[in-house]
């Protein structure tokens, strides 16, 4: 019997490539469920009125996503990038139905640590099996197309679900989508998705980067200074994700928007978060990584500054689009630059330990805006997280350089 070919590219592996990208969209718009209506929820249905507390939700996600991420990357090469995707959609499934009918506020919580194991699972091993398959000409392009579906549909999900919410209400309704993307893509998964562990192989056997002597963990954390920009970056975009998760629908109806209004402003951010993606990933293929890291991280931080005063809805739509074009410069392009550095296999840990960084700025940033909108306003948790991001952009262009071709990261 012949071997099978591993031949590396989107061109030679577009139908499997294509297949996980649906995936990924059914991944993204579990998130969305809770993007528009949870606050709301636990404000109206729970009588919760403190910031930190509302936020728990968001604080409980992160560190249960980060920590899923880190052991989808550690386990993966042992038990199977397949494996690791089906096991996140089997926890993903009961999330909509805990939504649905908790009778209190801990049985959210409860529905925020199985949401986050799904999307540390199942978000990482999709990401990882696409870094296999894409290989290093179309690295930013791959994870352009991944975050362009996860996000787009994370956009989709919260607009309707705020649309289903202002109709129907906040409960059960909204949440009868969640049934249907995780039964999609549990059964899309375990069909038709196959394992890419003989890609990585093929590229081991070829590859002119030297596995870290180090343990992955520090040499992804500290050890290495590019490793370690991206990390740091990675963080502060989601911990401004985690801002503005809990605090952009309370600042928005407080403004005077309707719950539909406020439901698009939130759709528009990761909607062009998710559409630019694609071409932020692309040319960071030719432009090399670290110009597009910086300029992202500073559009970013003056974005989300500019949202704060903004005054209407119009100027919250368009602040809330450029904060979504910031993230979408660097967001393919902080898993291409950790797979640019190590060695493919590397990859899975290293990838593992920068989402374990990056998701755990959910809770971090839900935490701190918890506390500073409580103790002075919500105005003050949005300019201290716009400080910090700009703060990140002069971190990346000291520290970061881009890889060598074919030879690893530059001393």
């Amino acid at each position: 019997m012949n071997k099978p070919h591993y031949q590396t590219g989107l061109k030679q592996n577009w139908p499997q490539f294509s297949l996980l990208v649906l995936i990924n969209a059914f991944v993204g718009g579990m998130v969305g469920l809770e993007r528009t209506i949870l606050p709301e929820l636990a404000e109206t249905e729970f009588g919760i009125a403190a910031r930190t507390a509302i936020f728990s939700f968001i604080i409980v996600f992160g560190f249960t996503k980060a920590a899923a991420s880190y052991a989808a990357g550690r386990f993966s090469a042992r038990y199977g990038r397949k494996n690791m995707l089906i096991a996140g959609w089997l926890f993903g499934i009961p999330v909509p139905f805990v939504l649905m009918y908790a009778p209190d506020w801990n049985w959210i919580i409860a529905a925020n640590v199985l949401l986050g194991i799904n999307q540390g699972l199942a978000w990482s091993a999709n990401v990882i099996m696409k870094i296999d398959l894409a290989g290093e000409k179309d690295r930013g392009l791959a994870m352009g197309l991944n975050e362009f579906a996860g996000y787009l549909a994370v956009a989709v999900v919260a607009f309707l679900t705020g649309w289903i919410a202002a109709e129907f209400g906040l409960r059960p309704y909204p949440f009868l989508l969640g049934i249907g993307l995780s039964v999609l893509g549990l059964l899309l998964t375990i069909f038709f998705v196959k394992d890419t562990a003989g890609f990585v192989q093929t590229e081991s056997a070829r590859s002119a980067l030297e596995q870290t002597r180090k343990p992955v963990f520090m040499e992804v954390s500290w050890a290495n200074r590019s490793l370690m920009s991206v990390s740091q970056a990675g963080l502060l975009t989601n911990f401004k994700d985690g801002m503005a998760w809990g605090i952009f629908p309370i600042f928005l109806l407080a403004a005077g928007l309707s719950l539909p209004q406020a439901g698009l402003v939130i759709a528009v951010y990761p909607a062009c978060w998710g559409l630019f993606q694609v071409a932020t990933g692309k040319l960071s293929d030719y432009t090399g990584r670290r110009g597009m890291l910086t300029g992202g991280m500073m559009v970013q931080g003056l974005s989300l500054l500019a949202f704060t005063y903004a005054g209407g809805y119009g100027g919250y739509l368009l602040t809330a689009a450029l904060l979504g074009i910031g993230t979408a410069m660097v967001y393919p392009v902080f898993l291409a630059a950790i797979a640019d550095l190590v060695h493919p296999a590397d990859r899975a840990e290293s990838v593992g330990v920068f989402r374990l960084w990056r998701d755990s700025g959910y809770a971090f940033g839900a935490l701190f805006a918890g506390l500073i909108a409580d103790r002075f306003s919500i105005e003050a948790a949005m300019l201290a997280t716009a400080a910090l991001l700009l703060l990140s952009a002069a971190v990346i262009a000291l520290k970061y350089r881009n890889a060598a071709p074919k030879t690893g990261v530059q001393p």
